[in-house]
This record gives structure tokens, C-alpha cells and sequence, in this order.
């Protein structure tokens, strides 16, 4: 698929990006290591580009325990300073400590709703599928963003403002975001 149309955002040189836009963006995927994965690294992208956090993404999967929540949650204090010293990672400790205490706060939420998942599906019952015929049709954040993200701040998770969520939201397919004319759309 050499002369093909991407949603502009990933029509460029990296290799990663398109294999990203290609086969993981905007596919429903709810598997409970993803969801955190999706999260922690959509919160350690704000600020930066996603190519930054795509060629990161081995780095973090090592750093963080391979994104399994019950084994981030129990990282300590001394835990946050090696990661600080982690150049393979985005040394920010807020966005460490945030990583760690989101775990936690999964647990919590696996513990009341099942999963991430179905706590997820109280906000979105069914993905949602956008048509937009051009990037600047495509939202930054919306009501169902903004309101996941002021309930989940309310459920202990830290680091999830409404922009950080419509982009994990997107990553993990539960909006579908890519332009009508992209032929990665509906692809499964």
C-alpha cells in the first residue's frame, strides 16, 4: 500500500507511526494491559509528539512492569527515582508518579465495575464512529471526554484531563476518528 491516503497525521516517513495509524488506532481493542498501556503512554505524550512516545514505547513497556497494573501498582518510591534516571523514558516525575497512581486507581475501578473495560462502557456503551472528511473535523476532546475525564479524576486517577482522554479514547477504539477517505477505517 505505497500511494495510499492516511489521515494526515501519520502520513510521513516513520515507519512506527504508520504501523500505529495502520493497525491499532481507532481499533476497538479493550484488553485490560492495553487500556493501561494507552493511558499511561497518552499521558506521558502530552506536551510531546507521538512519534516521541511510539519510539519510546519498548522503553516504557520494560520500565513499567509490560503495562500490568497490578505490578506498576506496587512500585515505591525508590521505584519513581530509577525511573527518573531512565533516559529510554520521558523523565517527568509527575507524569511517573501519575503512571503508578493510575494503576492503583484501576484496581480500584476493576474491583467495582469487573474491569477498565466495562467501567469504560458506562461512558461508552459502543464505539463511536466519526465521518470526517478533513482533519480539522476531528475534535481535540468532546462531552463524553470531558465527563469520563472529571469522573475518573473523581475515581483517583491523576494526569486524565478531557484532551489526554479523547486521545486514549481514540488510540484504544472506542472513537474512531480516521478521515472517510482513509482506507485504514474499518479495518479490523
Amino acid at each position: 500500500m505505497n500511494n495510499i491516503t492516511r489521515c494526515p497525521w501519520s502520513d510521513h516517513d516513520d515507519p512506527l507511526i504508520k504501523e500505529y495509524h495502520d493497525h491499532e488506532w481507532g481499533k476497538l481493542n479493550l484488553n485490560e494491559h492495553y487500556l493501561y498501556e494507552m493511558l499511561l503512554l497518552e499521558s506521558f505524550q502530552s506536551g510531546l509528539s507521538w512519534s516521541t512516545i511510539l519510539h519510546k514505547r519498548a522503553h516504557f513497556r520494560t520500565a513499567f512492569k509490560n503495562f500490568v497494573p497490578e505490578e506498576v501498582a506496587q512500585m515505591s518510591a525508590s521505584a519513581i527515582e530509577q525511573l527518573m534516571q531512565d533516559k529510554g523514558i520521558i523523565r517527568n516525575k509527575r507524569k511517573i508518579t501519575a503512571a503508578i497512581n493510575n494503576a492503583r486507581a484501576l484496581l480500584i475501578i476493576d474491583a467495582q465495575y469487573g474491569s477498565f473495560a466495562h467501567y469504560l462502557q458506562q461512558f461508552i456503551k459502543t464505539p463511536i464512529m466519526h465521518h470526517p472528511q478533513t482533519s480539522s473535523e476531528v475534535p481535540t476532546t468532546n462531552k463524553v471526554a470531558q465527563k469520563l475525564a472529571k469522573q475518573m479524576k473523581k475515581d483517583g486517577f491523576t494526569f486524565v484531563g478531557p484532551v489526554i482522554i479523547y486521545s486514549f479514547l481514540e488510540g484504544v477504539g472506542l472513537i474512531n476518528d480516521h478521515l472517510e477517505n482513509c482506507p485504514f477505517k474499518y479495518h479490523g
